[in-house]
């Protein structure tokens, strides 16, 4: 599975976990240093609360 932004591959795994038909790739297969933060929190009843 790869995830794709701009045509550049931000994540990429053969073990994502499927959860509700999303996938949730291992930590260590993203590429963080494309990413920043936005200040959103969200809040999960299964995968509690995240910051994006």
């Amino acid at each position: 599975m790869r995830a794709i932004w701009n045509g550049t591959i931000i994540a990429e795994s053969d073990a994502t976990v499927v959860v509700e038909g999303n996938h949730y790739f291992p930590a260590d297969s993203v590429r963080c240093t494309l990413l920043a933060p936005t200040g959103t929190r969200t809040r999960c009843p299964w995968k509690g609360e995240a910051t994006q």
